[in-house]
């Protein structure tokens, strides 16, 4: 039996690369009877037929990590794409994404894609709410060349989720990170301004400085149902979290009270006004979710 990684799922079969080999495998009945489902990423032990280079899985090691949505084991960051024009940035669909990541416990990176369609000024007001925030932001452009090697260093030695909703252009920054990859680009909706999805399933693709990404479908929203009190929410944002006892009552929600540190951050331009829009939006959604 040999070690190896799974790299890409479909219809039961599990593609797993062991050195310079690529085995076809099946997962044995004790998984299903065990309702332990094989996720791209997991690192397995199979038992491999060298004449036609299929196998089963025998066994799945533990995990470092685990992602639901995409399934995906063993991630060590997520690098969350956004695009600054077509479509322009959804920064209540970022803080989603900041939010579900968070929760797994990744390391995040967020990158600004298509910066060559928007001034220096729009791009910047943008990027500071996210630094200040905490955030390591990346700013690429596919078409200028601009932050491509930063990302490619980026991606070094990690397996990366590389996510984002359809159109930001994923795909095209992962072709120009590693042009042999030959990923199908998407089209931007002249209708919807939206992009139309390309990626169909979920696959690790090997990079050449040792790394894996993940181009996982486009999404169009999260869920945070895993957030079961809306007074947990503070804790996924790092610039509310950090000011929580300065505010007059030690169980300040950041949302009605009297008082309130965060909010005087909000009004003098430290804290985004957008990012606390959000937070209140999310936490209201919570917060409701719990009446029924």
């Amino acid at each position: 039996m040999i070690e190896g990684m799974i790299l890409k799922g479909i219809g039961g079969f599990y593609y797993v690369k062991t050195g310079n080999e690529i085995y076809e495998c099946r997962a044995r009945g004790v998984f299903r009877e065990e309702k332990i489902t094989p996720f791209v990423g997991d690192i397995v032990l199979i038992r491999e037929n060298e004449t036609d280079k299929t196998g089963y899985i025998e066994k799945i090691y533990p995990r470092k990590s685990k992602l639901i949505r995409p399934p995906v084991a063993n991630v060590t960051q997520a690098l969350i794409v956004i695009s600054m024009k077509n479509p322009d940035p959804n920064l209540w669909l970022l803080d989603r994404f900041l939010i579900l990541v968070r929760h797994e416990g990744l390391n995040t990176i967020i990158c600004l894609n298509k910066i060559d369609l928007v001034d220096c000024k729009e791009f910047n007001a943008v990027k500071s709410i996210y630094q200040k925030a905490g955030y390591n932001v990346i700013a690429t452009s596919p078409v200028l060349d601009v932050g491509i090697d930063e990302l490619r260093d980026t991606l070094e030695n990690n397996i990366t989720v590389f996510s984002g909703p359809s159109g930001v252009g994923k795909s095209s920054l992962l072709n120009q990170i590693q042009p042999n990859l030959q990923l199908k680009t998407g089209e931007i909706s002249n209708k919807t301004k939206r992009g139309k999805h390309t990626t169909r399933h979920v696959e690790l693709l090997e990079l050449d400085n040792g790394g894996y990404v993940l181009d996982t479908p486009g999404f169009s929203s999260l869920d945070i149902d895993f957030i079961d009190n809306a007074e947990e929410l503070k804790k996924y944002f790092n610039e509310i979290n950090s000011v929580k006892n300065q505010c007059r009552f030690n169980s300040c929600l950041h949302y009605k009270e009297p008082d309130c540190e965060v909010k005087r951050l909000v009004e003098v331009g430290e804290i985004s006004k957008i990012r606390y829009e959000n937070y209140i939006k999310f936490f209201e959604e919570i917060k409701n979710r719990r009446r029924y």
